[in-house]
């Protein structure tokens, strides 16, 4: 279920590993994220350790997203609140990614290329008519 948060409202608590800044859309400032994805992520940080998050929540309105619904007409699982990028590179990356796997993410993107390296993680189901079968890998 997907929940929307403001700063005042982000349940430390419950995620204590994130804060409300790095999950919330860059661009617009909105955090609009699926808790149950939100639970898996933080199960998988208390297993690896600190993890930095580059992308969280993506508003329809960011600039990524906006071009990817013009150019297909499909928003990404960032719009759903069901997807963050993970920086991490090679073991660190491969732990990550085991380790998601067995919390329940379901699309993993993996881009181990250059300077920004990093792991899509989300956890689309066939319930949330999705374009793309689950589970699934992809490289950029």
């Amino acid at each position: 279920m997907a929940t929307t948060y403001f700063e005042e409202t982000w349940p430390k608590d419950r995620w204590p590993s994130f804060s409300f800044r790095e999950i919330a859309c860059r661009e617009t400032g909105e955090c609009v994220i699926d808790d149950d994805m939100m639970d898996a992520l933080q199960n998988v940080r208390n297993a690896v350790g600190p993890l930095v998050i580059t992308s969280g929540y993506r508003s329809p309105r960011h600039s990524i997203e906006a071009a990817k619904i013009a150019k297909t007409g499909l928003a990404g699982a960032h719009t759903l609140g069901k997807a963050v990028d993970v920086q991490c590179r090679g073991g660190e990356a491969l732990q990550i990614l085991n380790l998601a796997l067995g919390y329940g993410f379901t699309g993993v993107g993996v881009s181990q290329k250059g300077d920004n390296r990093f792991l899509h993680l989300d956890t689309i189901v066939p319930e949330d008519d999705f374009h793309v079968p689950r589970p699934t890998i992809w490289s950029y």
